[in-house]
């Protein structure tokens, strides 16, 4: 069996096991999601900010190298980053933040969601974790949250890798076409929306079974509210021009990432980054889709060692 089959095969046993054992889905997806994190050497930890509280993984041994912090997309939470951040925590302290409307940490709706908003966010977070210059990546809403932040704080940033980065829409894309048209499958409403959302999302969706794809539909529509308040917000930012032009103050080495079948953001959009910004590469990936670090991770992690090779 190759290793890459390994981690689903004795996941999955794991999960027929507790099946049997007539364990409700909330504990089978518990159980899950503690094994994903612990085989990828993290562990999940909070912090109180200002009046905001804060979910994040990071290493349960820390290393003697370089930070790095992951910023998810949008609707989307930290174990986004699970399986990639397994290929990196050997070598790398790694973070994985919940960002504020996600995952486990708090869902204010008034908080303030544009992209502006949410640099200042993760910059009170960093600073309550004690991160002054670190890696960062982004996926989507996140790769748009990343690249502002190495713009806004250039002295913190070693380099940053976007992979399908929001921020710029010179080209539409499937989705632009449906929110139009008043249908948005980036946020699930009933049941079946969310497995939409990953067939949407990703060409090449990771083993997930049932019990926990139940639950994770389950937190997907609950947090509807706070969703369509934070589409709201990023929605028209990719037709402004501030972002474009922010994104020109980058210092630090970029590297773009983006699955060529992605629906969500077109991947022409990669050339305006690379133009954009002085020190920037882009790398176009066949047969995926919108999030690579979940749907190839250790190319993706790989595509990370080897732009800091070339970087340095």
């Amino acid at each position: 069996m190759p290793p890459e089959a390994r981690l689903p095969a004795l996941l999955l046993l794991i999960l027929t096991t507790l099946l049997l054992w007539g364990c409700s889905r909330q504990d089978i997806y518990d159980t899950a999601i503690a094994w994903e994190r612990s085989s990828a050497g993290l562990e999940s930890d909070r912090v109180v900010v200002g009046e905001l509280d804060i979910a994040y993984l990071r290493n349960k041994d820390a290393t003697n190298g370089d930070t790095v912090v992951l910023i998810h997309g949008f609707g989307a939470n930290k174990d986004n980053w699970t399986r990639f951040a397994g290929e990196l925590t050997d070598e790398f302290n790694v973070y994985a933040i919940d960002l504020p409307g996600h995952g486990d940490s708090s869902k204010e709706l008034d908080l303030g969601y544009r992209f502006e908003d949410q640099v200042q966010h993760v910059s009170r977070i960093l600073s309550a974790l004690g991160i002054n210059r670190t890696h960062m990546m982004g996926n989507s809403m996140g790769g748009a949250i990343t690249a502002l932040y190495a713009a806004t704080f250039p002295d913190q940033i070693h380099s940053a890798v976007l992979f399908d980065p929001a921020g710029i829409f010179e080209y539409d894309s499937e989705l632009v076409e449906l929110v139009t048209e008043g249908d948005n499958p980036l946020i699930p409403k009933k049941p079946g929306d969310f497995e939409r959302l990953m067939d949407f999302a990703l060409e090449k969706r990771p083993f997930a079974p049932w019990p926990i794809l139940d639950v994770m539909e389950e937190k997907a529509i609950a947090n509807r509210e706070v969703n369509e308040v934070i589409f709201a917000a990023i929605r028209d930012t990719g037709y402004e021009p501030h972002f474009r032009n922010a994104i020109e103050r980058i210092e630090a080495p970029v590297l773009v990432v983006w699955g060529k079948e992605d629906r969500v953001i077109n991947y022409r959009n990669a050339d305006i980054f690379v133009e954009r910004i002085t020190n920037a590469r882009k790398v176009l990936l066949d047969g995926v889709g919108h999030a690579p670090m979940i749907e190839v991770p250790e190319e993706s992690a790989k595509l990370f060692r080897q732009f800091l090779q070339s970087s340095n």
